[in-house]
C-alpha cells in the first residue's frame, strides 16, 4: 500500500476514536408483561425490574404476569414455563395501589406461586387483606387477615421515604404518596449501584386532584437529576387531551402530563431533562385512543425526552 495511502487511513482511525462516543452503561432491565390501562385483561399493567446483568426480577404492579410471561418466552426472554418463571424468577411485588388492574395478575397466580413479599404502602395492603386475599373473595394467601392463612406472601407496609432493601438483587426501593382521585396511589424510586428508576402509579396533575404529590416528588428527584443519576420515568398518560377534566377519574392527559415535566423542568433545569427516558404507561384502549395519545406526546414534547411505548414482552434496558 503507498505510503499516501496508509497515513490517511491512519488518520482516519485516529479520528474515529477521538469522536467515538463512550457506551452509555445500563443499569437496569426491563421486561414489559403488561402495558395498557384497562379493558383487555390479558395486557395490564405489570413491569419486570431487575439489576442489569441479573435475571432476578421485582414486578412493578401485577395486573397481568401469566400471559405477559408467556410472550416474553416467545420472544426469547425466558426460558421455560410461565409457572416456572414466575416462581424462580420474581422476586416479590411491588404495589401501587389496589384496583384490579394493577393486581388481578397477583391475585389469579398466587396458586402458583412461591413464597414472596408484597410492597405496598398501606392503604393498598389494606384492600388487598380485606378485599381480596380473603376465603370469600379466593384464597387467603398471605400473612394476614382471615384465618387460615396461608402464609405464602409476606406484607411490608411501606412508609414515606424509607428505605427498603429488594433481596437478593442488591436493589433498594423508597415510596412516596400520589393522589388518584380519591385514592392514594403511589410512586416507587429504585435503586441499583447508584442510579436510579422513577415508577409512578395512577396519578392525576396536581391541580386537579387538589394535591401537591407530583410537585413533591419532582422536589425529591430534581438533585438526582442535576447529576444525571435518573435512568427513566415510567409515567402514565391514559386519555387523550380532548377527555373532560371530569371524566378523568384522577388520571393524566398528553398536555397534563406535560404540564408536570415543565414543573419538574422548572425545579431540575430543561435541559437536564433532554433526553431523558420517559416510558410512558397505562394507555387505556381502545386502539385510536392509545394511537392519539401517542401523537399528541410527540407533538407536545417540547421539552425533548426520549418518549418510550413498551410492548409487552419486549425488554429493553435503562
Amino acid at each position: 500500500m503507498p505510503y499516501r495511502s496508509l497515513s490517511l487511513l491512519l488518520l482516519l482511525f485516529c479520528h474515529l476514536l477521538v469522536g467515538a462516543q463512550p457506551t452509555k452503561a445500563n443499569y437496569f432491565r426491563v421486561v414489559p408483561l403488561g402495558v395498557t390501562g384497562g379493558l383487555d385483561e390479558s395486557n395490564l399493567s405489570a413491569y419486570l425490574v431487575a439489576p442489569a446483568g441479573s435475571d432476578l426480577y421485582y414486578s412493578l404492579d401485577a395486573g397481568t404476569l401469566y400471559f405477559g410471561i408467556r410472550a416474553a418466552i416467545r420472544n426469547g426472554v425466558f426460558k421455560g414455563s410461565p409457572s416456572q418463571v414466575l416462581r424462580t424468577q420474581i422476586e416479590g411485588y411491588l404495589i401501587t395501589h389496589a384496583h384490579l388492574d394493577h393486581v388481578a395478575g397477583l391475585i389469579m397466580n398466587s396458586p402458583a406461586d412461591g413464597h414472596k413479599t408484597i410492597y405496598a404502602m398501606a392503604p393498598a395492603i389494606h384492600t388487598l387483606i380485606t378485599h381480596y386475599f380473603t376465603w370469600e373473595s379466593w384464597a387467603n394467601f398471605g400473612d394476614k387477615g382471615q384465618k387460615p392463612a396461608l402464609n405464602k406472601y409476606h406484607y411490608q407496609i411501606m412508609d414515606q421515604d424509607s428505605l427498603y432493601p429488594l433481596p437478593p438483587t442488591g436493589m433498594t426501593v423508597q415510596a412516596f404518596p400520589l393522589s388518584h382521585g380519591n385514592i392514594q396511589s403511589t410512586a416507587f424510586l429504585i435503586k441499583s449501584r447508584g442510579r436510579y428508576l422513577l415508577y409512578l402509579g395512577d396519578t392525576g396533575e396536581d391541580s386537579l386532584e387538589k394535591s401537591t404529590d407530583l410537585h413533591t416528588l419532582w422536589e425529591k428527584v430534581t438533585p438526582l437529576l442535576k447529576n444525571n443519576l435518573l435512568k427513566g420515568i415510567f409515567i402514565e398518560a391514559s386519555f387523550p387531551d380532548d377527555q373532560p377534566d371530569h371524566l378523568l377519574f384522577g388520571h393524566l392527559t398528553p398536555k397534563f402530563l406535560m404540564k408536570e415535566l415543565e414543573d419538574l423542568a422548572a425545579l431540575a433545569g430543561a435541559k437536564n431533562l433532554r433526553g431523558l427516558n420517559l416510558i410512558v404507561i397505562h394507555r387505556k384502549p381502545p386502539e385510536d385512543h392509545m394511537a392519539t395519545i401517542k401523537k399528541e406526546l410527540e407533538r407536545e414534547n417540547r421539552l425533548k425526552v426520549h418518549l418510550i411505548f413498551p410492548i409487552q414482552g419486549h425488554p429493553f434496558k435503562l
